[in-house]
């Protein structure tokens, strides 16, 4: 039995270095005990031996493998170390195994860097630094309580934010301290060490009601965003419930205002409006997606389309329905006798949801919730164009413009009352056109969509 002695939780280097050693001497994972400091709860750990020195060539690993690792012992799960070695003895072997998404200790260290960049977020939103005075001078001191080993990894980021002032982040594992020059660790600390508040903080709670958003508020999300455990080290979060209290009621305001502005400057609303939905989390989509795809098109269009959700093309670009789909889409408006130019196109979800596989961002399918949430754009969007026809391709739109459940078999062909008293049509969505295998099947599919797109532009004519 080997056993490895690491200075500190996030230790990447004691443990690259031990790790070699081990692995030239052949060592199996289950002979290594992995502790850090003198805090050794394995009875067993204390018969053991030191790990081997190194005796071979310092051997490569994938870089992937590195960054990985490097988040990895910043987390709190105490097997870290030793999931880490199992890893690297097997990538000695077979280097392409770091590429196996599917291999189930992968995917759990995968998970665990996932929750480690999380915490380094939520470290960076919800810390406060309050003012005290310290030699004549201000002092700035924060308190925070991370839930994994990410101080010091979140080190750079407060010094370059923050060079020209002096400051302390205390918390239970470690404290950092930057004078202006120097930055220095000192020893855990609680909170009671921390300051309770300052002048500033009234000011910091007036910009921060003024900037609340209530067509951004969803409170789920909100609570999954922003844990309540935070909620006592941060200023603003006592204006919180008073602010969710008042939300309806102000977008509601919004919606006026937004239904006042349309008759004297509908373009201006429009762009407003999609310098909002820019900043939307209302889901989690917004995440991994580039950027929010708004819709386009005259304001004033009387014939609007509503597709999914943006393809990997159209997340890039920032624009609907310039994908294959969107290509498809094109020809069968050209062919059905409508100019792109003169309708609106928009998308029932505005976010990019999609599945990482190897280099490629497979489509996903937007769930309820995540339907549900982008409603409100979509709203926003028929209130200010008021189409006289909104074409819904695919289900999904579908559900979105109705609020339920559509079978396209069920409902294609005929004209449905919108809730505003506008008139809604189904079709399928271009992509569908783009799956079928046969090409008979496919021709005869498609003259059925150029033949919905023209009769909804008769509607209009």
């Amino acid at each position: 039995m080997h056993v490895v002695t690491l200075a500190e939780p996030d230790d990447l280097d004691g443990w690259r270095d031990a790790a070699r050693g081990l692995a030239g001497a052949g060592v199996p994972p289950e002979d290594v005990v992995w502790h850090v400091g003198g805090a050794a709860d394995d009875l067993f750990a204390l018969a053991g031996s030191p790990p081997p020195a190194p005796t071979q060539p310092a051997f490569t690993v994938p870089a992937a493998f590195m960054a990985l690792a490097r988040s990895v012992v910043l987390h709190c799960d105490a097997e870290r170390f030793a999931l880490l070695y199992t890893v690297l003895l097997r990538l000695r072997r077979q280097p392409g195994a770091i590429e196996d998404r599917a291999d189930p200790l992968l995917r759990r260290l995968e998970g665990f860097t996932r929750e480690v960049r999380k915490d380094i977020h939520k470290m960076r939103a919800f810390l406060r630094f309050r003012e005290v005075e310290e030699d004549g001078a201000p002092r700035f001191v924060a308190w925070f309580e991370p839930e994994h080993h990410i101080v010091r990894a979140n080190a750079g980021f407060f010094l370059d934010r923050f060079a020209s002032m002096r400051w302390s982040i205390l918390t239970p594992e470690l404290s950092l301290h930057w004078d202006g020059e120097t930055l220095a660790e000192g020893p855990g600390a609680t909170k009671r060490d921390a300051p309770e508040g300052d002048p500033i903080e009234e000011v910091w709670k007036t910009y921060y009601a003024s900037i609340f958003n209530p067509a951004r508020v969803k409170i789920g999300a909100m609570l999954k965003e922003m844990p309540r455990k935070y909620w006592k080290n941060m200023p603003e979060t006592a204006l919180v419930p008073g602010l969710i209290a008042s939300a309806q009621a102000r977008e509601s305001g919004m919606i006026a205002k937004a239904k006042s502005e349309v008759g004297g400057n509908a373009q201006a609303a429009w762009a407003a409006l999609r310098e909002e939905a820019a900043g939307c989390t209302r889901c989690a989509l917004y995440k991994p997606a580039t950027q929010t795809v708004f819709g386009e098109g005259p304001v004033d269009a009387a014939l609007m389309f509503v597709g999914e959700q943006p393809g990997d093309q159209e997340d890039l670009v920032g624009q609907p329905f310039v994908g294959p789909a969107g290509q498809m889409f094109d020809r069968a408006l050209a062919e059905a006798g409508i100019d792109r130019a003169g309708v609106y196109v928009t998308n029932a979800v505005k976010h990019f949801k999609f599945e990482q596989r190897g280099k490629r961002r497979i489509h996903s399918k937007p769930d309820a919730g995540e339907i549900s949430a982008c409603r409100w754009w979509i709203e926003q969007e028929r209130l200010l164009v008021r189409p006289k026809v909104t074409v819904a391709l695919g289900a999904t739109a579908a559900r979105s413009l109705l609020g339920r459940v559509v079978t396209i078999g069920q409902e294609r062909g005929r004209a449905l009352v919108l809730p505003d008293g506008g008139e809604a049509w189904i079709t399928v969505h271009p992509s569908y056109l783009l799956r079928l295998p046969d090409r008979e099947v496919a021709a005869l599919e498609y003259a059925r969509f150029v033949e919905d797109l023209r009769r909804a532009g008769e509607r209009v004519a």
